[in-house]
């Protein structure tokens, strides 16, 4: 049996969804352990609140907006962090990573057991030990996404002779215009002067996805599938927008989001 930490366990809980914290918050609300919680719902509240308040225990979303999980830890300081469970959505890499530097992770959606399973795990780490352990691990995965430059996170599009830069994770999704591409980013369209084929070499794929010979979608973005006949779907985007996956990319689709659509 886990023994009881003298000051119980503080908790604060990153993520932008609202319903996702508070599912978190629900299940916390049912240890006896946890003697408080926190809530952040973006990066920079999360900065503050760990350099103010000091929880013992974070849980993090990865993918956010603003300000992701990982640039939260890098702006707080690896040494500096509690001990910490990564939340995302299905996201290869950063499970891998995550595995390979013995860190702890809810891959989303979880289930009631597995999150206990975290916790009781979490609550046998509580130690300046492990702590400094927790640090030097998760500098390595920060160290380990630096170094990987390839991917663009900027989109330099020149309008009238103005130049604007366009953030890449901000991008809902991208259509092949022609020869060129439109960028559907915030509600805006920009037009993109090189082929869907070469930008798509250009980002992260854990982030993005190609649904068709004319569209990429941000992954974060997708909302819902809906089945159209011939084995092809109609994404539903947060901003509203529905481009058709073909079912050329259905293979590619259920290899990179782990399951059968």
């Amino acid at each position: 049996m886990t023994a009881l930490h003298p000051d119980g366990i503080r908790v604060l809980i990153v993520d932008d969804e609202a319903p996702a914290r508070q599912r978190i918050s629900d299940l916390l609300n049912q240890d006896k352990e946890v003697r408080s919680l926190q809530e952040a719902g973006d990066g920079e509240t999360a900065v503050r609140l760990i350099l103010s308040d000091k929880p013992n225990l974070v849980l993090l979303d990865v993918q956010m907006p603003e300000l992701n999980g990982l640039e939260v830890i890098e702006a707080v300081g690896p040494e500096n962090m509690p001990l910490t469970v990564f939340v995302t959505a299905y996201d290869q890499h950063a499970i891998r990573a995550f595995e390979a530097n013995a860190l702890d992770y809810l891959l989303k959606p979880f289930s009631d057991e597995r999150f206990e399973t975290m916790l009781a795990r979490v609550k046998r780490r509580r130690d300046d030990l492990h702590l400094q352990e927790f640090g030097q691990n998760v500098a390595r995965v920060i160290a380990a996404q630096a170094a990987d430059t390839r991917y663009l996170d900027r989109l330099a599009v020149k309008t009238g002779g103005i130049t604007r830069f366009v953030r890449v994770k901000d991008i809902e999704w991208i259509e092949g215009t022609g020869v060129y591409v439109t960028l559907h980013s915030s509600g805006k369209a920009f037009l993109y002067r090189t082929s869907l084929t070469d930008l798509a070499q250009s980002l992260d794929p854990s982030r993005f996805l190609r649904i068709h010979r004319s569209a990429i979608v941000n992954i974060e973005s997708i909302v819902q599938l809906e089945p159209l006949s011939h084995g092809e779907f109609e994404v539903l985007l947060k901003d509203g927008s529905h481009p058709r996956a073909s079912r050329t990319y259905r293979t590619a689709m259920e290899k990179r989001l782990g399951q059968k659509l």
